[in-house]
């Protein structure tokens, strides 16, 4: 049987930011060859599926600089320091949207794009909100609330319309979540 064992020999921090580090490591397989691997240290982050009492996804669409173009995504954010994941994803909702998530619940746990990141996504889910008014914090005055059927979102998905990853996956376990959307 193949071993996949591999040590870090050398980690050397190219750029550190707010969110993000860039590192480039030396690692050496079982074999003993020294590989090359550019890894990205990237704080955590939540996102909520939330939908309201008339099965509408509440999404937001924003500007995102890296593609130069505004997206249709579900509330998310980054965790502050040692904040609960769940506590995370009610203030962000309440924070880009002004509803408000009375319950949540853990929907998955997955990394975002384990080949050069080590980005831990949390998902949850609220199916009872309260509306208010959003509190976006600076930088975030362009999001749009944009309140959408669930099986729209399901079929905006199916035609390729959303791209963004975590929203993809939030709208199918959403639908599958609440059994009344045939996937």
């Amino acid at each position: 049987m193949k071993s996949y064992e591999f040590t870090v020999v050398e980690s050397k921090l190219v750029y550190e930011g707010a969110i993000i580090s860039l590192y480039v490591d030396k690692i050496r397989n079982a074999e003993g060859r020294i590989l090359e691997r550019e890894v990205v240290k990237h704080v955590d982050a939540v996102g909520i599926v939330a939908l309201d009492d008339k099965d509408n996804i509440v999404l937001v669409r924003q500007y995102r600089h890296p593609l130069r173009a505004r997206l249709l995504e579900i509330p998310a954010g980054l965790l502050a320091d040692r904040e609960d994941p769940a506590d995370c994803a009610v203030r962000e909702l309440r924070e880009e949207t002004g509803y408000r998530a009375r319950k949540v619940e853990k929907l998955a746990e997955f990394y975002t794009s384990a080949g050069f990141t080590d980005e831990q996504f949390f998902l949850f889910f609220s199916a009872d909100l309260e509306a208010g008014d959003p509190s976006p914090e600076p930088g975030e005055d362009d999001i749009e609330v944009v309140l959408t059927p669930l099986r729209e979102a399901v079929e905006m998905v199916s035609r390729g319309e959303i791209k963004d990853a975590k929203t993809l996956t939030a709208i199918l376990m959403a639908a599958q979540k609440v059994g009344r959307i045939e996937l």
